[in-house]
């Protein structure tokens, strides 16, 4: 499977603005800046993007792991915190809350670290990836 994305820039890096729009269109043409990557500008930003595609990919991997392991989680609710450093992305912070029933701890603080280590995004980022993983039965 391929998807594209697409960004448009016009202007120097700090006064020029960009557009950024995806494939399936979810994102058509959606603002983003120097002011909205690096102050509190309005758009959104790379970073942004790559916290919202890492929380979503660990959710849908961590639930092919309990399936597995035979539980269904009634949710599964994943923040993904970012951090940008000298032009760098140097570190994400899964912060995870999951309804899983019949399930202990342990058995899924070990499915929660399996899927921090093995979500494609998890394994595409040259980062540190550090979670707090909460779970309910």
């Amino acid at each position: 499977m391929k998807r594209t994305a697409t960004a448009n820039w016009q202007g120097t890096g700090k006064e020029g603005k960009g557009t950024l729009s995806t494939q399936s269109g979810v994102l058509n043409n959606q603002q983003y800046s120097y002011g909205s990557r690096f102050e509190e500008g309005i758009g959104t930003n790379p970073e942004e993007l790559i916290g919202a595609a890492h929380a979503g990919c660990f959710s849908m991997k961590l639930s092919f792991i309990l399936v597995a392991a035979g539980y269904t989680a009634e949710s599964i609710d994943t923040k993904a915190t970012v951090t940008l450093e000298n032009g760098s992305i140097t570190h994400v912070q899964l912060d995870v809350k999951a309804k899983v029933p019949g399930m202990d701890g342990e058995k899924f603080a070990a499915a929660a670290e399996e899927a921090k280590a093995t979500c494609p995004i998890s394994k595409s980022l040259n980062a540190t990836i550090t979670m707090n993983a909460v779970f309910s039965n």
